[in-house]
Protein backbone atom coordinates (compact mmCIF):
# COMPACT_ATOMS: atom_id res chain seq x y z
CA UNK A 1 0.00 0.00 0.00
CA UNK A 2 1.45 3.36 -1.00
CA UNK A 3 0.70 6.85 0.09
CA UNK A 4 0.29 9.68 -2.31
CA UNK A 5 3.02 12.29 -2.38
CA UNK A 6 2.34 15.18 -0.11
CA UNK A 7 -0.55 13.45 1.67
CA UNK A 8 -1.07 14.57 5.29
CA UNK A 9 -0.56 12.03 8.04
CA UNK A 10 -2.09 12.19 11.51
CA UNK A 11 -4.80 14.40 12.79
CA UNK A 12 -4.76 17.97 11.54
CA UNK A 13 -4.13 20.67 14.09
CA UNK A 14 -7.17 22.48 15.28
CA UNK A 15 -7.89 25.51 17.37
CA UNK A 16 -8.14 25.09 21.17
CA UNK A 17 -11.64 24.02 22.14
CA UNK A 18 -13.62 26.98 23.34
CA UNK A 19 -15.65 24.86 25.73
CA UNK A 20 -12.57 23.58 27.58
CA UNK A 21 -11.14 27.06 27.88
CA UNK A 22 -14.47 28.46 29.08
CA UNK A 23 -14.85 25.77 31.74
CA UNK A 24 -11.26 26.16 32.90
CA UNK A 25 -11.57 29.94 33.11
CA UNK A 26 -14.88 29.65 34.97
CA UNK A 27 -13.40 27.21 37.50
CA UNK A 28 -10.37 29.42 38.09
CA UNK A 29 -12.51 32.55 38.39
CA UNK A 30 -14.76 30.81 40.93
CA UNK A 31 -11.79 29.64 42.97
CA UNK A 32 -10.29 33.14 42.90
CA UNK A 33 -13.58 34.61 44.15
CA UNK A 34 -13.63 32.12 47.01
CA UNK A 35 -10.03 33.00 47.91
CA UNK A 36 -10.80 36.72 47.81
CA UNK A 37 -13.82 36.35 50.10
CA UNK A 38 -11.99 34.01 52.49
CA UNK A 39 -8.97 36.32 52.68
CA UNK A 40 -11.20 39.35 53.23
CA UNK A 41 -12.96 37.59 56.12
CA UNK A 42 -9.70 36.44 57.68
CA UNK A 43 -7.97 39.78 57.90
CA UNK A 44 -8.74 42.49 60.42
CA UNK A 45 -7.30 45.72 59.07
CA UNK A 46 -7.36 46.67 55.39
CA UNK A 47 -3.64 45.89 54.71
CA UNK A 48 -4.04 42.48 56.34
CA UNK A 49 -7.06 41.72 54.19
CA UNK A 50 -5.26 42.77 51.01
CA UNK A 51 -2.27 40.54 51.83
CA UNK A 52 -4.54 37.57 52.55
CA UNK A 53 -6.37 38.14 49.27
CA UNK A 54 -3.12 38.34 47.28
CA UNK A 55 -1.78 35.15 48.87
CA UNK A 56 -4.99 33.28 48.12
CA UNK A 57 -5.09 34.38 44.47
CA UNK A 58 -1.45 33.42 43.83
CA UNK A 59 -1.87 30.01 45.44
CA UNK A 60 -5.03 29.28 43.44
CA UNK A 61 -3.45 30.24 40.10
CA UNK A 62 -0.31 28.22 40.86
CA UNK A 63 -2.36 25.19 41.89
CA UNK A 64 -4.29 25.31 38.61
CA UNK A 65 -1.41 25.91 36.20
CA UNK A 66 1.59 24.10 37.72
CA UNK A 67 0.70 20.62 36.34
CA UNK A 68 0.35 21.96 32.80
CA UNK A 69 3.45 24.17 32.96
CA UNK A 70 5.73 21.45 34.38
CA UNK A 71 4.61 18.75 31.94
CA UNK A 72 7.62 19.01 29.58
CA UNK A 73 10.20 19.96 32.21
CA UNK A 74 13.04 17.68 33.39
CA UNK A 75 12.39 15.23 36.21
CA UNK A 76 14.01 17.34 38.98
CA UNK A 77 11.82 20.29 38.06
CA UNK A 78 8.78 18.00 37.94
CA UNK A 79 9.54 16.67 41.41
CA UNK A 80 9.85 20.12 42.94
CA UNK A 81 6.79 21.25 41.03
CA UNK A 82 4.78 18.29 42.33
CA UNK A 83 5.66 19.12 45.93
CA UNK A 84 4.79 22.77 45.43
CA UNK A 85 1.55 21.79 43.69
CA UNK A 86 0.51 19.63 46.66
CA UNK A 87 1.27 22.50 49.03
CA UNK A 88 -0.68 24.96 46.87
CA UNK A 89 -3.64 22.59 46.69
CA UNK A 90 -3.67 22.09 50.47
CA UNK A 91 -3.52 25.81 51.24
CA UNK A 92 -6.10 26.68 48.58
CA UNK A 93 -8.51 24.03 49.87
CA UNK A 94 -8.00 25.32 53.41
CA UNK A 95 -8.92 28.83 52.29
CA UNK A 96 -11.99 27.58 50.43
CA UNK A 97 -13.07 25.57 53.47
CA UNK A 98 -12.84 28.75 55.55
CA UNK A 99 -15.25 30.44 53.18
CA UNK A 100 -17.70 27.51 53.19
CA UNK A 101 -17.77 27.25 57.00
CA UNK A 102 -18.28 30.99 57.47
CA UNK A 103 -20.97 31.00 54.79
CA UNK A 104 -22.82 28.23 56.65
CA UNK A 105 -22.64 30.24 59.88
CA UNK A 106 -23.92 33.40 58.22
CA UNK A 107 -26.78 31.52 56.57
CA UNK A 108 -27.76 29.94 59.89
CA UNK A 109 -27.73 33.29 61.67
CA UNK A 110 -29.92 34.79 58.95
CA UNK A 111 -32.42 31.93 59.20
CA UNK A 112 -32.54 32.17 62.98
CA UNK A 113 -32.98 35.95 62.95
CA UNK A 114 -35.75 35.93 60.36
CA UNK A 115 -37.82 33.08 61.79
CA UNK A 116 -37.43 33.22 65.59
CA UNK A 117 -38.93 36.28 67.33
CA UNK A 118 -37.05 37.80 70.20
CA UNK A 119 -39.14 37.02 73.30
CA UNK A 120 -37.42 39.46 75.59
CA UNK A 121 -38.49 42.37 73.38
CA UNK A 122 -42.23 41.71 73.87
CA UNK A 123 -42.35 40.40 77.45
CA UNK A 124 -41.31 42.83 80.21
CA UNK A 125 -38.39 41.68 82.28
CA UNK A 126 -39.30 40.48 85.78
CA UNK A 127 -37.54 39.10 88.76
CA UNK A 128 -35.50 35.97 88.51
CA UNK A 129 -36.72 32.65 89.84
CA UNK A 130 -34.04 32.72 92.52
CA UNK A 131 -35.30 36.02 93.96
CA UNK A 132 -38.90 34.84 93.92
CA UNK A 133 -38.05 31.58 95.66
CA UNK A 134 -36.02 33.47 98.28
CA UNK A 135 -39.02 35.68 99.12
CA UNK A 136 -41.29 32.64 99.13
CA UNK A 137 -39.05 30.89 101.64
CA UNK A 138 -39.09 33.96 103.89
CA UNK A 139 -42.90 34.26 103.76
CA UNK A 140 -43.30 30.53 104.36
CA UNK A 141 -41.14 30.81 107.48
CA UNK A 142 -43.14 33.78 108.78
CA UNK A 143 -46.42 31.98 108.13
CA UNK A 144 -45.21 28.92 109.98
CA UNK A 145 -44.22 31.07 112.96
CA UNK A 146 -47.61 32.82 112.91
CA UNK A 147 -49.43 29.51 112.91
CA UNK A 148 -47.55 28.33 115.97
CA UNK A 149 -48.37 31.43 118.00
CA UNK A 150 -51.17 31.27 120.59
CA UNK A 151 -53.52 34.19 120.93
CA UNK A 152 -54.34 35.45 124.43
CA UNK A 153 -55.97 38.80 123.79
CA UNK A 154 -55.39 39.89 120.13
CA UNK A 155 -56.64 36.89 118.21
CA UNK A 156 -58.18 38.88 115.30
CA UNK A 157 -54.84 40.58 114.59
CA UNK A 158 -53.05 37.24 114.54
CA UNK A 159 -55.64 35.80 112.18
CA UNK A 160 -55.25 38.78 109.87
CA UNK A 161 -51.48 38.30 109.87
CA UNK A 162 -51.87 34.64 109.02
CA UNK A 163 -54.24 35.43 106.16
CA UNK A 164 -51.93 38.15 104.82
CA UNK A 165 -48.93 35.84 104.86
CA UNK A 166 -50.93 33.07 103.16
CA UNK A 167 -52.07 35.48 100.44
CA UNK A 168 -48.52 36.71 99.94
CA UNK A 169 -47.35 33.11 99.69
CA UNK A 170 -49.97 32.41 97.02
CA UNK A 171 -48.85 35.46 95.08
CA UNK A 172 -45.24 34.34 95.24
CA UNK A 173 -46.24 30.87 94.04
CA UNK A 174 -48.08 32.40 91.09
CA UNK A 175 -45.08 34.59 90.29
CA UNK A 176 -42.78 31.57 90.45
CA UNK A 177 -45.06 29.71 88.03
CA UNK A 178 -44.98 32.66 85.63
CA UNK A 179 -41.21 32.77 85.80
CA UNK A 180 -41.01 29.02 85.10
CA UNK A 181 -43.32 29.36 82.10
CA UNK A 182 -41.24 32.24 80.77
CA UNK A 183 -38.07 30.20 81.17
CA UNK A 184 -39.69 27.31 79.32
CA UNK A 185 -40.65 29.63 76.46
CA UNK A 186 -37.11 30.99 76.33
CA UNK A 187 -35.69 27.47 76.29
CA UNK A 188 -37.95 26.44 73.42
CA UNK A 189 -36.99 29.56 71.49
CA UNK A 190 -33.30 28.87 72.06
CA UNK A 191 -33.70 25.27 70.93
CA UNK A 192 -35.53 26.37 67.80
CA UNK A 193 -32.88 28.97 67.08
CA UNK A 194 -30.12 26.38 67.51
CA UNK A 195 -31.97 24.06 65.15
CA UNK A 196 -32.25 26.79 62.52
CA UNK A 197 -28.57 27.64 62.86
CA UNK A 198 -27.70 24.21 61.44
CA UNK A 199 -28.13 23.38 57.77
CA UNK A 200 -30.89 20.73 57.44
CA UNK A 201 -28.83 18.36 55.30
CA UNK A 202 -25.75 18.81 57.47
CA UNK A 203 -27.71 18.14 60.64
CA UNK A 204 -29.25 14.94 59.29
CA UNK A 205 -25.91 13.76 57.91
CA UNK A 206 -24.23 14.39 61.26
CA UNK A 207 -26.95 12.39 63.01
CA UNK A 208 -26.54 9.58 60.48
CA UNK A 209 -22.76 9.44 60.87
CA UNK A 210 -22.88 9.89 64.63
CA UNK A 211 -20.62 12.94 64.65
CA UNK A 212 -20.91 16.65 65.30
CA UNK A 213 -22.30 19.22 62.89
CA UNK A 214 -19.08 21.25 62.91
CA UNK A 215 -17.09 18.26 61.67
CA UNK A 216 -19.54 17.63 58.86
CA UNK A 217 -19.38 21.32 57.88
CA UNK A 218 -15.59 21.19 57.74
CA UNK A 219 -15.57 17.92 55.78
CA UNK A 220 -18.12 19.18 53.26
CA UNK A 221 -16.18 22.42 52.78
CA UNK A 222 -12.94 20.54 52.13
CA UNK A 223 -14.74 18.21 49.71
CA UNK A 224 -16.20 21.09 47.69
CA UNK A 225 -12.81 22.81 47.61
CA UNK A 226 -10.94 19.67 46.52
CA UNK A 227 -13.43 18.94 43.73
CA UNK A 228 -13.27 22.51 42.44
CA UNK A 229 -9.47 22.59 42.47
CA UNK A 230 -9.19 19.16 40.85
CA UNK A 231 -11.58 20.07 38.04
CA UNK A 232 -9.71 23.30 37.36
CA UNK A 233 -6.33 21.52 37.22
CA UNK A 234 -7.68 18.88 34.84
CA UNK A 235 -9.27 21.43 32.52
CA UNK A 236 -6.13 23.56 32.31
CA UNK A 237 -4.01 20.45 31.67
CA UNK A 238 -6.26 19.53 28.76
CA UNK A 239 -6.39 23.09 27.47
CA UNK A 240 -2.61 23.66 27.55
CA UNK A 241 -1.73 20.28 26.06
CA UNK A 242 0.47 20.59 22.93
CA UNK A 243 -1.61 20.24 19.79
CA UNK A 244 -0.73 17.79 17.02
CA UNK A 245 0.27 19.37 13.73
CA UNK A 246 -0.14 18.19 10.15
CA UNK A 247 2.81 16.27 8.70
CA UNK A 248 3.19 15.60 4.98
CA UNK A 249 4.72 12.27 3.99
CA UNK A 250 7.57 12.18 1.51
CA UNK A 251 7.00 10.75 -1.93
CA UNK A 252 7.17 6.97 -2.02
CA UNK A 253 7.80 5.05 -5.23
CA UNK A 254 5.68 1.96 -5.54
CA UNK A 255 7.59 -1.27 -6.18
CA UNK A 256 7.40 -2.64 -9.73
CA UNK A 257 7.15 -6.17 -10.95
CA UNK A 258 10.25 -8.34 -11.29
CA UNK A 259 12.11 -8.04 -14.53
CA UNK A 260 11.52 -4.34 -14.86
CA UNK A 261 13.59 -1.57 -13.46
CA UNK A 262 11.91 1.16 -11.49
CA UNK A 263 11.20 4.26 -13.48
CA UNK A 264 13.11 7.23 -12.19
CA UNK A 265 13.53 10.73 -13.43
CA UNK A 266 16.99 12.07 -13.96
CA UNK A 267 17.53 15.74 -13.43
CA UNK A 268 21.23 15.66 -14.02
CA UNK A 269 22.12 16.16 -10.37
CA UNK A 270 24.55 14.24 -8.23
CA UNK A 271 23.40 12.85 -4.90
CA UNK A 272 25.10 14.73 -2.09
CA UNK A 273 26.29 12.90 1.03
CA UNK A 274 23.64 12.75 3.74
CA UNK A 275 24.62 14.08 7.17
CA UNK A 276 23.65 12.27 10.41
CA UNK A 277 21.25 15.08 11.27
CA UNK A 278 19.49 14.65 7.91
CA UNK A 279 19.31 10.91 8.56
CA UNK A 280 17.63 11.50 11.92
CA UNK A 281 15.19 13.93 10.32
CA UNK A 282 14.32 11.40 7.60
CA UNK A 283 13.89 8.61 10.12
CA UNK A 284 11.75 10.89 12.26
CA UNK A 285 9.66 11.79 9.21
CA UNK A 286 9.09 8.10 8.49
CA UNK A 287 8.10 7.45 12.12
CA UNK A 288 5.70 10.36 12.05
CA UNK A 289 4.25 9.14 8.77
CA UNK A 290 3.82 5.67 10.27
CA UNK A 291 1.96 7.16 13.23
CA UNK A 292 4.36 5.88 15.90
CA UNK A 293 5.26 9.35 17.15
CA UNK A 294 3.67 12.77 17.08
CA UNK A 295 5.45 15.81 15.69
CA UNK A 296 5.82 17.55 19.05
CA UNK A 297 8.96 18.40 21.00
CA UNK A 298 8.00 16.28 24.00
CA UNK A 299 7.16 13.20 21.88
CA UNK A 300 10.34 13.58 19.80
CA UNK A 301 12.36 13.81 22.98
CA UNK A 302 10.81 10.66 24.42
CA UNK A 303 11.06 8.80 21.10
CA UNK A 304 14.74 9.52 20.45
CA UNK A 305 15.88 9.91 24.05
CA UNK A 306 17.60 13.20 23.30
CA UNK A 307 17.80 16.55 25.06
CA UNK A 308 15.26 19.35 24.92
CA UNK A 309 17.43 21.51 22.65
CA UNK A 310 18.07 18.69 20.17
CA UNK A 311 14.39 17.78 20.09
CA UNK A 312 13.54 21.41 19.35
CA UNK A 313 16.09 21.52 16.53
CA UNK A 314 14.80 18.26 15.04
CA UNK A 315 11.24 19.56 15.24
CA UNK A 316 12.27 22.68 13.31
CA UNK A 317 14.18 20.63 10.71
CA UNK A 318 11.20 18.30 10.37
CA UNK A 319 8.96 21.27 9.64
CA UNK A 320 11.41 22.52 7.00
CA UNK A 321 11.66 19.03 5.51
CA UNK A 322 7.88 18.76 5.40
CA UNK A 323 7.56 22.15 3.75
CA UNK A 324 10.07 21.29 1.01
CA UNK A 325 8.71 17.78 0.37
Amino acid sequence: MTSAPGSPVGHPSRDPPRLTFALAAAATATAICLSVLAGWQRGGELPERLVWVAIGVVLVVCAHLLPALCRSSPWPVRGVGSLLWIACMATACFGHATFFVLAQQHAGERRATSLVPVVTATVPAGRSLTAVMFDRASVTRQLAIAKTQRCSRECPALNVRRLALAAKLDALNAEADDVRRQLAVDDRGAQRRDALMVDPVTGRLAALLGTTVSRVDLLSGLTFAAVLEGVACLLWSVELEPRQTTVTTPSVIAPVASGHEPITRSHGTVNAPVSPADTEVMRLARDVAAGSVRATVSDIRRHLGCSQAKATALRRQLSEHTATS
